[in-house]
């Protein structure tokens, strides 16, 4: 069994490879919920949306996000009525977010709303959120405390970030089946998601690290990282606002603790001797999904990485 850790965009691609090399059945996805949010009465979980769309086939790959072919006359509407509408959600996306508050009103976890979500749109690989409990991911600004959703989005990332909060932490619990996935699993794979809101976000939780320090299964990386600046969102900001190098190294060295290997881009090769000195295996390669067929090359690489197919 893989388990994978993962964030919105990149994962979701890095995933749509992933299946498609092991079998969608041997898969466990525990995904990150700090940027979930609500929004026009609903709960809306953005990353879990973007990895189920992904692997059920139904994404917009040319926005990155949302239900290909989707219209906007809901939120046109709401428009009109004098609604704020910063964040766009489609009117088939609506129907996601209306489903799942309604499964959660009615009594279901946010794993078993998300299960039920999956099963009906056909994916046979096992998507969990990292908690069922509340956990909101707030951007530190000098002007103000922000969700994440409101800082990438509504402000576009253009404010400088001076701290990021996990709002919830203390309280937050891993759903027991995300942490049995780790420490069960023949490999754990840390996909290329932000380092700090995504993949951070998992690791914050209590027992979530100490299930990847104990898992008896080799873990791999990919840096989403490449010459010195992320492929998508503002990783960078966020990094340079917690006072670290915007690099594949500073990735390596925040995993530092549970890492096997790690996946760079043939652009950082010069980095590759340097993290090998935090103690693990470094594999470089073309990291850059243009097509299904580099995310299947990527896929094959990172299993590769620690002995795997």
């Amino acid at each position: 069994m893989i388990t994978a850790l993962a964030g919105g965009i990149g994962a979701a691609r890095f995933l749509q490879g992933l299946v498609r090399v092991v079998p969608e059945e041997e898969i466990t996805v525990i995904v990150n919920t700090g940027d979930d949010i609500e929004l026009y009465g609903l709960h809306v979980s953005p990353d879990l949306d973007i990895v189920m769309y992904t692997l059920a086939g139904i994404v917009d790959e040319e926005k990155g996000w949302g239900i290909r072919g989707d219209t906007f006359h809901c939120l046109d509407m709401l428009r009109r009525y004098g609604h704020e509408t910063w964040f766009n959600l489609g009117d088939k996306d609506f129907a996601t977010h209306i489903y799942r508050t309604h499964l959660l009103r009615s009594g279901l976890s946010l794993s078993d709303a998300t299960k039920t979500l999956c099963q009906n749109l056909g994916l046979k690989i096992k998507i969990l959120p990292m908690t069922d409990d509340k956990f909101e991911t707030k951007i530190v600004t000098s002007e103000c405390i922000m969700h994440f959703q409101e800082y990438l989005v509504k402000k576009k990332a253009q404010d400088k970030v001076i701290d990021v909060l996990f709002e919830g932490v203390k309280e937050a619990k891993p759903t027991p089946e995300a942490v049995d996935s780790i420490l069960n699993a023949e490999a754990v794979i840390i996909c290329p998601s932000n380092p700090i809101v995504s993949i951070g976000t998992i690791l914050s939780l209590k027992d979530m690290k100490k299930a990847m320090k104990e898992t008896k299964a080799k873990v791999a990386a990919v840096s989403p990282i490449v010459g010195g600046s992320p492929i998508k969102g503002p990783a960078d900001k966020l990094m340079q606002g917690l006072g670290l190098d915007v690099s594949s190294y500073a990735v390596a060295d925040v995993y530092r603790d549970f890492l096997d290997a790690i996946v760079i881009d043939q652009v950082d090769r010069m980095e590759k001797e340097r993290i090998e000195r935090l103690g693990f295996r470094v594999v470089v390669t073309d990291s850059i999904m243009r097509n299904l067929e580099d995310k299947v090359r990527l896929a094959r690489v990172t299993l590769e990485s620690i002995g795997l197919r």
